[in-house]
């Protein structure tokens, strides 16, 4: 089996529009080229350009003004350009499209584990398709307990248009400050192979998200297919 798999186009398109902020093409200060251009010019979907500028923005290398467009800001500093499957998925919005469902479930013994609750407590269950043009390229699965849910949009069947994270910190004032993120290659699920339509094997990220006092707001599960993801990281030697 080849191991020479392909990053994912959102991510291809991120590394084009990093690689002209480096070479200057793009400077500081200069805006950047529209959604429509860049769908042109890159030969993607709408979608995948705007999850590739959503992600460059929450990265630090571009600013998006609503209504104006997309400015460069440069390489962040902190190196903080790595791209985070869990953050990502917590700052997409849900569309009808890619919602499949919404309900009030016992927490799995992992998801209770995570969360630091009992086994088969109830929790507000949120699962969405990512794609890739016509191609499924997530999975994500999102538990959150009744407490976090209870006076927000979470328990509804309507999509969510601003992203989990940025709802609940309009709605509940809650502050998020950190993930913690494990990654293992599985077999997918008899759901996700339904929803993927693919048995082969994915990239399994299972996180939390917690605010400041380290406490869970809530835990989530993406299946990524092996076929259309990589992960990369860059690190210091020491």
């Amino acid at each position: 089996m080849s191991m020479d798999f392909a990053p994912p186009k959102y991510a291809q398109v991120m590394r084009a529009i990093q690689e002209r902020i480096e070479s200057g093409e793009y400077a500081p200060g200069d805006m950047l080229p529209s959604e429509t251009q860049l769908v042109r010019e890159l030969g993607v979907g709408r979608t995948t350009v705007v999850r590739a500028l959503q992600t460059l923005a929450m990265q630090g290398w571009i600013e998006r003004e609503h209504g104006r467009g997309s400015f460069v800001k440069g390489r962040p500093e902190s190196g903080a350009d790595r791209v985070r499957p869990s953050l990502t998925a917590t700052e997409q919005g849900e569309s009808a499209e890619s919602l499949v469902e919404v309900a009030r479930v016992s927490a799995p013994r992992y998801v209770a584990k995570l969360l630091g609750v009992a086994e088969r407590t109830p929790v507000i269950m949120r699962r969405r398709v990512a794609r890739e043009g016509d191609l499924p390229s997530a999975v994500e699965t999102v538990w959150i307990p009744l407490e976090i849910a209870v006076g927000s949009d979470l328990d509804k069947p309507e999509p969510l248009r601003s992203g989990i994270r940025r709802h609940l910190q309009a709605v509940k004032h809650l502050r998020f400050d950190h993930i913690t993120e494990r990654v293992t290659a599985r077999k997918p699920t008899k759901e996700e192979v339904e929803l993927l339509g693919s048995s082969n094997p994915v990239l399994g990220v299972l996180a939390t998200v917690h605010d400041p006092a380290g406490m869970a707001l809530f835990a989530m599960s993406l299946a990524l297919p092996g076929t259309l993801h990589e992960l990369e990281d860059v690190y210091k030697v020491s």
